[in-house]
């Protein structure tokens, strides 16, 4: 596909999720961590109008010199801008402005490929592309969060539930001690915290072909599991006690059984269907309780072409660091990746959420021990 093609094709894929909205859902932001819908939108515009259009197209007017403050999300080196927790006080401007803006910033862009743009510039679309997509998973979990907590248990499609698949693997994959090459070895795009092939000694393990379940945590929570506290790292059971948590994301007892709000609305919970929802530490105090544990990112990859994954976003016991010999990039594109290696850990895979072509087994995803909102599961290893 040539280049102005997949940028229209990803644009659009952006704007068919967002045509199940109702107009009254684009600016509400519940959390500090879940941006609005709006939100979304304008920002991944913004990327491609602040990275490509005003640095590189000719005779180029900038939409609206605001924006730059109002949708730049943590870019120091472009300038000062909305704090996170603000980003749902933007009655204005309107959902329709930001529409206009994106078919406005979308004409340009067309104009700029008719200039024959040199590869450098036509690998920053890449990631501007990719970029696009990380913020469409963001935009289905977004929307998961601030629908999820709505009263009422809205349905937003009712052919949207992406809990629902179930494994289709039911063996172990042993793999054996060996130094492997860990990183992006192919052709073709990665991000920069993929980069920096190194070797690594990785011991005998054996890891499940398969995830946990609801059926397989159900039983964890019956045997008591979030009141154990030698189950939890210490971490971990300050954070079960502080917020009182007794459940996965979105998990309801109701008249005594147990439902969980999908896109779709409200359904029972299906004990064959894959775990959803659970965060770092619920994920290490079910494999303490199992008597195994979580892979590391290494093992993870090493297995990964022997594993049947995708289905969810599968944390290990790796911390999120650089590789070797790590290199940032000059400017504002430098603080995509490398600036948040501390205090997060590492996910492997992708998850239902995911664009298409948006995974590929070196990805390595992100995110504080406590956040469970993404479409997050749990494989262990013996």
């Amino acid at each position: 596909m040539i280049i102005n093609e997949k940028y229209q094709s990803i644009r659009q894929q952006t704007i068919d999720f967002c045509s199940h909205l109702h107009p009254e859902d684009y600016a509400i932001q519940v959390v500090k961590f879940a941006s609005p819908a709006k939100w979304h939108l304008a920002h991944t515009t913004w990327f491609f109008e602040t990275f490509i259009l005003k640095a590189e197209l000719d005779g180029y007017v900038e939409y609206d010199s605001n924006f730059n403050f109002l949708f730049n999300s943590y870019y120091n080196n472009v300038g000062s801008r909305v704090l996170q927790s603000n980003r749902g006080n933007m009655s204005r401007p309107s959902t329709n402005t930001i529409f206009a803006y994106r078919d406005y910033v979308d004409k340009h862009m067309l104009d700029f490929f008719e200039t024959n743009p040199k590869q450098k510039l036509l690998d920053l679309v890449d990631l501007g592309l990719n970029h696009e997509q990380q913020h469409q998973e963001l935009l289905i979990t977004d929307v998961k969060y601030m629908l999820g907590h709505n009263a009422l248990f809205p349905v937003f499609n009712k052919d949207f539930n992406l809990v629902k698949d179930k494994n289709t693997a039911v063996d172990t994959v042993k793999i054996s001690a060996d130094v492997y090459k860990i990183g992006y070895q192919d052709r073709g795009f990665c991000y920069d915290n993929e980069l920096g092939v190194h070797k690594v000694y990785v011991p005998d393990f054996e890891i499940n072909n398969f995830l946990v379940t609801n059926g397989d945590y159900l039983a964890f929570m019956e045997a008591g599991g979030y009141s154990d506290f030698n189950l939890w790292l210490d971490e971990g059971w300050a954070w079960v006690n502080a917020e009182q948590i007794k459940a996965p994301m979105y998990w309801h007892q109701i008249d005594g059984e147990w439902h969980v709000y999908t896109l779709s609305g409200l359904q029972k919970v299906d004990k064959n269907a894959v775990l959803s929802h659970i965060n770092f530490y619920e994920a290490n105090a079910y494999a303490e309780w199992k008597g195994m544990r979580l892979p590391t990112e290494f093992e993870w990859e090493v297995a990964a072409q022997k594993l049947d994954w995708g289905k969810r976003w599968e944390w290990t016991s790796s911390a999120y660091l650089p590789y070797p010999n790590f290199v940032k990039e000059n400017g504002a594109v430098g603080e995509y990746n490398g600036k948040f290696m501390s205090n997060k850990m590492v996910l492997r895979g992708a998850s239902v959420a995911t664009s298409q072509n948006h995974s590929r087994k070196t990805y390595r995803n992100f995110f504080h021990p406590s956040e469970r909102w993404q479409f997050t599961g749990i494989r262990l290893v013996k």
